[in-house]
């Protein structure tokens, strides 16, 4: 069953360290200079926001293992920055200024400790955020991110995509919806069509593997009720690793018997 996550982490949930502040007051300097050079407005508000998102992670991490990446420089730039590489291309697709400012419904499949939908919010206070997730320790900690970093409007969905993508509650109810790392292409296109509206954008994060995964990914993406808008190499300030951006737009209702049940998508995807 899909749920709302409770808005308080049971007590025994939360770490008992804290990580010092000394280098999160440094400013965030490559993250600053990263949006300038993507063009994309960061006062000072977002960056007090990324230096606590920054403490949050590296504490919780200690416990739960969010991530591998837990230097300061390197949260900046393969967490913060390579998720903020995406504004320009979807604000640039829906005809908007930086940050986009009208209303808009994210959805973040598999989020994880976050990523990419809390770095877009920051950055973009007008998106209303859903953050979904099917591991409950993981849900712990992002409940206590969003109320600590006050993010509104935002919420916490304990549950798989296969289930949202099913609720009428969720399905094609979002201008965007994101997923980074999460699966093979041809797989996750079925996760994420289902919950785009028509006429709203899928948003997906990929590596040197894009342009292959993409071409064995055409058909499931027509098949859904997608088409390919931009599948974009992005230079990611401060990071020479290979990274693309994938914008797939919603042309159609996805037909009602996707998203399969049972794991289908993953060991059965469509060809």
């Amino acid at each position: 069953m899909v749920q709302s996550a409770p808005m308080n982490a049971p007590e025994d949930s939360r770490p008992e360290t804290e990580v010092p502040d000394t280098q999160a007051e440094h400013g965030m300097a490559l993250l600053k200079e990263g949006c300038a050079i993507l063009d994309i407005p960061l006062d000072e508000t977002a960056i007090a926001a990324f230096a606590l998102y920054y403490r949050e992670l590296v504490t919780w991490n200690e416990r739960l293992n969010l991530t591998s990446i837990t230097a300061y420089d390197e949260v900046q730039t393969k967490h913060f920055l390579d998720c903020l590489v995406s504004l320009p291309l979807i604000a640039e697709e829906l005809g908007t200024g930086l940050p986009p400012a009208k209303p808009l419904r994210l959805l973040d499949v598999g989020t994880g400790a976050g990523f990419p939908g809390i770095p877009l919010k920051i950055v973009t206070p007008a998106i209303d955020l859903t953050l979904m997730d099917g591991t409950q320790k993981k849900i712990a900690f992002l409940e206590q991110l969003v109320e600590k970093l006050e993010l509104t409007p935002a919420r916490v969905v304990h549950g798989r995509a296969e289930e949202l993508g099913r609720n009428p509650e969720y399905r094609e109810q979002y201008d965007l919806v994101t997923a980074r790392a999460v699966a093979p292409l041809t797989t996750l296109v079925e996760y994420l069509l289902p919950l785009v509206r028509p006429g709203g954008l899928a948003v997906v994060f990929k590596g040197p593997s894009a342009p292959q995964e993409f071409m064995e990914a055409r058909r499931a993406i027509k098949v859904l009720g997608g088409e390919a808008a931009r599948l974009a190499p992005v230079e990611v300030p401060f990071l020479a690793e290979r990274r693309f951006v994938l914008l797939v737009k919603k042309i159609a209702p996805t037909p009602a018997q996707y998203p399969r049940g049972q794991g289908l998508a993953r060991k059965r995807p469509i060809v």
